[in-house]
């Protein structure tokens, strides 16, 4: 954890933490206000378990980051909790010079270009672009690329030290950024269209958490609002911090057990700027708790632990530290935190949705896709092996033998038979019938004249 102080005089904060060798760090901060000083140091707080964790930074935090002035960012990054902000250059004596598009004016131009993605997304690019520029070269030409220089980035990003998750991903923004090439015409082919970059699940990150141990964390929880929160997001699914700080009361229809509730993440695709989610039996208890606690004319369900300040000009959220917290609630609760703690809680609850609805129906209500459910959400548990072991599977009866093989004979009292005639028997009698013809008034014989 950082330590934080603030001097309200000087307006100086200083933030001190130990990093991933255990050395220690820090950051001073001066001519801010108190409320900034603290999200900042939240935001410390969260890069820094990121860094230890090897855990991935939810939007509203990469948002933040992006939004920092260069004399925050570089804080950040002289202290190696991000890396270094891409500077783009456009260069224009060099591209003068040259016949073509260089590398660095085309990735600069391309990030400029993409004004449909949101600012963590953006962020993301960066690091990819700045990893391309380090391995290939800001002024190497973007026709002289080759397929050679393309498996060399994947070697440069493996002796950074990066995953292999991280690594395939930004393999395969790159091979987007040249496909952008394509498209415009600045080159023929794609020469990172071979390059491996295929996104693998890391299943031992996936934890089921079950009902005995979420009910635990719940009870461990503060107030109503942290019971709702962590419920919203076992029992309703709700993607933590975005949807539940956008929950508003007139989105709760009591009559039909339901609620609208609005995607930020999603809303840029057609249709999917909100979902209608049930009102589950185990999430009605925590919601009907806070509604009762909520002053009169409230606007948000959430609305203690949402405050303005971690908003922007448009209503997005940023920095909202609530993983850190939640943490010592689970510990508070005495149990071990488990891997990506709010992800891991909408997949629990697909997973177990999925046992009683279709599949189509669960990823409307969780705000996914079918395969990105099979992909990164559906898990399997112990107890399918248990369920597996014990079930029993129902044959079909045994049909009586005397019934496969036509026998006669009598009966006793229990109906099995005590004289059987014998498949030879039947067969030599058959033998000896005499042939007959079929006339209108069924079967007769017919008498020989010879």
């Amino acid at each position: 954890m950082a330590s934080f102080s603030f001097d309200a005089e000087k307006k100086t904060a200083f933030i001190q933490w130990r990093d991933i060798n255990k050395d220690r760090r820090g950051i001073r901060l001066a001519g801010v206000s108190k409320t900034f000083a603290m999200r900042f140091h939240s935001l410390v707080e969260t890069l820094s378990d990121a860094q230890r964790t090897g855990s991935g930074l939810d939007r509203h935090t990469t948002d933040f980051v992006s939004g920092l002035s260069d004399e925050f960012y570089d804080k950040l990054s002289k202290t190696d909790l991000i890396e270094p902000r891409v500077k783009a250059t456009t260069e224009p004596a060099e591209s003068a010079d040259t016949d073509g598009m260089t590398l660095g004016k085309f990735l600069a131009e391309y990030l400029e270009r993409r004004t449909d993605v949101k600012a963590g997304t953006k962020t993301f690019y960066t690091h990819t672009v700045r990893n391309l520029l380090d391995c290939i070269g800001a002024k190497k030409l973007v026709a002289d690329v080759t397929e050679g220089d393309a498996d060399e980035f994947r070697r440069f990003l493996k002796r950074e030290k990066l995953s292999d998750a991280t690594i395939n991903r930004r393999c395969g923004l790159a091979k987007t950024f040249f496909r952008s090439a394509v498209r415009h015409r600045l080159i023929s082919s794609n020469p990172f269209q071979d390059l491996a970059a295929t996104t693998k699940i890391n299943a031992e990150r996936q934890r089921f958490i079950d009902r005995e141990t979420i009910s635990a964390v719940i009870e461990a929880a503060p107030d109503a609002e942290w019971r709702l929160l962590i419920a919203l997001s076992r029992f309703g699914g709700l993607r933590v911090p975005s949807e539940p700080l956008s929950l508003k009361w007139a989105d709760i229809d009591w009559e039909k057990s339901r609620m609208k509730v609005t995607s930020p993440k999603t809303e840029h695709h057609q249709g999917r700027s909100f979902r209608w989610v049930p009102i589950f039996p185990e999430l009605k208890l925590h919601l009907e708790a806070v509604w009762e606690q909520a002053e009169d004319g409230a606007e948000w369900v959430i609305s203690k632990h949402r405050p303005a300040a971690t908003q922007d000009s448009w209503g997005h959220w940023r920095a909202v530290n609530l993983r850190t917290q939640f943490e010592k609630i689970i510990r508070r609760a005495g149990v071990e935190p488990w891997p990506k703690l709010w992800q891991n809680l909408r997949s629990s609850r697909e997973t177990e949705l999925c046992e009683q609805h279709p599949l189509h129906v669960v990823c409307q209500w969780i705000g996914n896709t079918e395969r990105i459910a099979a992909k990164h959400y559906l898990q399997v548990r112990d107890e399918d092996f248990e369920k597996a072991i014990t079930s029993q599977i129902v044959m079909p009866k045994v049909m009586p033998l005397d019934a496969v093989l036509g026998c006669t004979g009598s009966h006793d009292e229990t109906g099995h038979l005590t004289q059987v005639v014998s498949v030879q028997e039947k067969t030599a009698a058959c033998e000896n019938m005499q042939p007959c013809s079929v006339g209108n008034t069924g079967f007769e014989p017919v008498t020989s004249t010879v």
